[in-house]
């Protein structure tokens, strides 16, 4: 289905090795598990995602001090005890997290390689490369390593990473000693076979060979696949089968850990007491060198788990904060709604809440935020809102905000070096780096208008009819040159292809975070000027279907950029000879939440459909294979949040003052510093890319938010008000403050409060639990503590900040310098929530019919387009 140049890289990286058995008698079950493989994997992964937030994870843990100490570097010369025969007897690999892991990622860091060379087509797994994994249990013979049955390897199927093989040896006299045990002999048409048995945590044996209780004869059992089983695939399993080093010998991955939650074969995390203590159950990380030749062949194209390999495995424990809610059975439930971006920060407080006296255990239902502020204003029993922005209310908004959390929206990605080896123009360091990964990218409005607005021509189905876009248009953002003129020239040299990186992975739903990401865009006159259908300067022109030049919009409507959703607008659709339709959805899916992006950049996922299997009943489409590490080409749209707990790389955008910011946690405080009123009679701000401060700011990063508890202190249950309150002082105390891993703490990916907002956030708790105060006109007001930046009560605002800072500063939050910017700000509007289509939303034409279509689709293959629906889940 999809352009055959895309689909090189991913065909490659899950080819099976050539040495594995050939079918033999018995494989007709075989095949029906393999029909519902996809199927299996597909639903394993979509829980797996929802299980993000939360991560499994809820008690113990480490402060972020305790967190970088526990950064581990092992060595080749410590744990090698063949370092004479060692592939890479110079490699050093850091790793940044050893303790108090959760789902997430950890960064690995290494010198000592050698130059490594890729995967062929011919069957060889490359040379002089790393191989990363996980194993749950202690060799028998040696508690200082792994025992390689208790790994989860083999699931990727690329050549040099599977469990089982046929030897390269003649007889059962060649096969080492350590694989003997596991290798059935061979016959006068087959070599030894050898199969390294999969055990998981529960004690299932996953083998394929077959012992004979009597007489001890073994043979190969062709029912049983070790390398695809109910422990996990290739969707599942979070193996790095290949990872290489450039000329230097250094490198670098971001390797995905995962707790029971994901894989239950591992277990990680699982709660184990002892005297009384719980912890999470251990698990190993394996580094394992490969090197030109090994395991008897005369180049990589066997296990890493045979003997010769093996011996070479570096490996370090890693402790895990335990699997499971840590709260008192019993406790009341209090509901919390809306903005996804407090979710992980929520998910750390709740067990530290909720183990307090008299605590209660508070569910965050993630829900479009324009809901969620409707509810609160009018229910009595209604959840406890989260929000960036205020209720849009043509009259009075009862409600009281108490800012709780500031993070941001980010756009990550993973994109791997791809030089063209047939330039030669090309400077040899950067050949050198070919399939290294880019640590950073450069993006403006413009440029993220375009990927939003599907202008890029490989975001379009292969096989549409492209005449809407012209001839300028380019395939993807990374031969564009309104990219290339902001970004390192290196890129020039890259020739990547992939839909992936010719838009932008985005959630699916109504929220904030998509409002903001659109008023970044509306603030930018070059962004606005393409988005109504005027080319940029080298000619690339919208896809009209996003255009907001009515005349031009097919749709005849305008499109607009006041709402809060990612609308997939063009209705363009590919019918394959008897294959189901191909849409613009089914195409490039939307992922369910940004938590979820951020696990799919880690994963080097980048969605959209596989090949059409007429087989399956019904037939379907399958997932198209992860991008492996070395071959990956994403952008998403996620939380800086998550992009911290999955070590993803992150783009830098261009603030109002024309610089580039990260979002880091200097950036987003000075983006904090120059927000603006934003609604709610000046107690809600925003960053506003239009205003003065906002310009004079060059280290702001432009898509962070603020996020504020809100509810009707009028309205709402008293009992309710109280426990909410509770919540809020909690938020914004000593604790939640503090950055860490810890719970209770503040995680990566979130900045701590400015004085100023704790003190607002303190005086609106009092406000929610007693009710408003009078104001001196004798009314009723809920605006009391609310923090107003104008000229008139400038001085009042520095004083009550200057008061604040010594609490702040035991709660870890450094006052701002800069809280009298505040002063100068021009105000911001704040636009309409959109709830239901509006008319200046566009028609979407098929589009209509398109979604139940791919929701079909995605759901009959599970594997091929998983997660369209936006489920509601929580987080305790």
């Amino acid at each position: 289905m999809s352009d055959p140049r895309e689909r090189s890289d991913a065909e490659a990286s899950t080819t099976r090795s050539r040495t594995r058995r050939p079918r033999r008698a018995g494989q007709s079950g075989r095949g029906v598990r393999r029909a519902l493989g996809p199927l299996a994997a597909g639903l394993v992964a979509g829980v797996s995602i929802f299980a993000l937030v939360s991560g499994g994870v809820v008690s113990g843990g480490q402060s972020a001090t305790a967190a970088t100490s526990s950064a581990v570097t092992i060595t080749a010369k410590q744990q090698d005890p063949q370092l004479d025969t060692a592939p890479l007897p110079d490699l050093s690999v850091s790793v940044s997290q050893t303790r108090g892991l959760v789902a997430q990622g950890i960064r690995l860091d290494w010198t000592g390689g050698k130059k490594s060379t890729a995967p062929s087509a011919g069957g060889n797994g490359g040379e002089n490369f790393l191989q990363v994994f996980m194993c749950w249990g202690d060799d028998p013979q040696n508690a200082q390593r792994p025992d390689r049955t208790t790994c989860q390897y083999g699931g990727a199927g690329s050549v040099g990473a599977t469990r089982d093989a046929y030897r390269n040896y003649s007889s059962m006299d060649e096969v080492p000693a350590a694989d003997v045990e596991f290798t059935a002999p061979g016959s006068i048409i087959y070599p030894p076979y050898t199969s390294i048995p999969f055990i998981a945590r529960d004690g299932t044996r996953v083998d394929s060979i077959t012992r004979d209780p009597k007489t001890g004869g073994k043979t190969i059992n062709s029912a049983v696949d070790v390398n695809a089983n109910q422990f996990f695939t290739s969707y599942t399993t979070n193996e790095i089968p290949w990872v290489g080093s450039g000329d230097d010998g250094k490198g670098s991955v971001t390797f995905e850990v995962q707790t029971a939650v994901q894989s239950n074969g591992l277990g990680c995390g699982n709660p184990v007491t002892t005297s009384g203590a719980t912890v999470g159950a251990s698990c190993w990380l394996v580094v394992l060198p490969r090197g030109t030749s090994d395991n008897g062949s005369t180049n990589i194209t066997q296990s890493g788990l045979f003997a010769d390999s093996w011996q070479h495995a570096l490996s370090v424990k890693l402790d895990f904060a335990p699997v499971g809610a840590g709260c008192p059975i019993g406790q009341a439930e209090r509901q919390v709604a809306g903005s996804e971006l407090a979710a992980l920060a929520v998910a750390s407080w709740q067990p530290a809440v909720c183990n307090q006296k008299n605590g209660s255990v508070y569910s965050l239902i993630t829900s479009a935020e324009s809901d969620a502020l409707l509810s609160a204003a009018k229910n009595a029993q209604a959840p406890l809102a989260l929000t960036s922005y205020a209720l849009t209310t043509e009259g009075k908004d009862p409600l009281t905000y108490a800012p709780v959390a500031l993070s941001g929206v980010a756009i990550s990605l993973a994109i791997d070096r791809l030089p063209n080896p047939n330039d030669k123009t090309v400077p040899q360091e950067w050949k050198a780096k070919a399939r290294t990964p880019f640590r950073g990218v450069n993006l403006t409005p413009r440029l993220l208008a375009k990927l939003l607005s599907y202008s890029y021509r490989s975001s379009i189905p292969t096989g549409a009819d492209q005449g809407y876009l012209t001839g300028t248009n380019e395939y993807n953002i990374t031969r564009d040159e309104d990219f290339l003129a902001v970004n390192d020239p290196e890129w020039r040299a890259q020739d990547l292809q992939g839909a992936a990186i010719a838009d932008v992975i985005v959630p699916q739903g109504r929220s904030d975070a998509a409002r903001a990401v659109w008023k970044y865009i509306s603030s930018d006159q070059d962004a606005m000027d393409f988005l109504a259908s005027k080319p940029d300067p080298w000619g690339m022109v919208v896809n009209p279907w996003y255009s907001t030049n009515a005349d031009i919009n097919p749709s005849k409507v305008a499109f607009s950029l006041d709402r809060d959703d990612f609308p997939k607008a063009d209705p363009v659709e590919v019918v394959p000879k008897n294959q189901a339709p191909i849409n613009l959805v089914t195409w490039r899916p939307y992922a369910n939440d940004l938590s979820a992006i951020a696990y799919l950049t880690l994963r080097g996922d980048g969605q959209g459909p596989g090949q059409w299997d007429p087989n399956t009943v019904p037939p379907k489409y399958g997932k198209n294979p992860r991008m492996l590490p070395g071959s990956q080409r994403l952008l998403g749209l996620t939380s800086a949040a998550a992009a911290a707990r999955f070590q993803v790389v992150t783009a830098s955008l261009r603030n109002p003052s024309g610089g580039f910011a990260a979002p880091t946690s200097a950036s987003m405080r000075a983006a904090a510093d120059v927000m603006t009123p934003a609604g709610a009679g000046d107690r809600v701000v925003a960053f506003d890319p239009k205003s003065s401060v906002a310009s004079g700011s060059r280290d702001a990063y432009p898509l962070t938010m603020p996020v504020y508890a809100a509810t009707n202190p009028t309205a709402t249950d008293p009992s309710l008000r109280a426990a909410y309150a509770d919540l809020v002082r909690f938020a914004v105390g000593t604790q939640a403050q503090t950055p860490g891993t810890a719970a209770g703490e503040l995680p990566d990916g979130y900045v701590a409060l400015p004085a100023a907002w704790i003190e607002q956030a303190r005086d609106a708790a009092d406000v929610m639990q007693n009710g408003p105060r009078p104001s001196s006109t004798g009314e009723s007001s809920s605006t009391s503590g609310a923090y107003i930046p104008s000229q008139q009560t400038a001085v009042t605002t520095r004083a009550a900040s200057s008061s604040a800072a010594s609490t702040a500063a035991a709660a870890g939050a450094a006052p701002s310098s800069t809280d009298s910017a505040m002063t100068a700000a021009s105000g911001a509007s704040s636009g309409a929530l959109a709830g239901a289509k509006t008319p200046e939303d566009p028609d979407g034409g098929a589009l209509g019919a398109a979604l139940p279509l791919s929701v079909l689709a995605g759901l009959a293959s599970a594997a091929g387009v998983p997660l369209i629906t936006r489920l509601r889940r929580r987080v305790t």
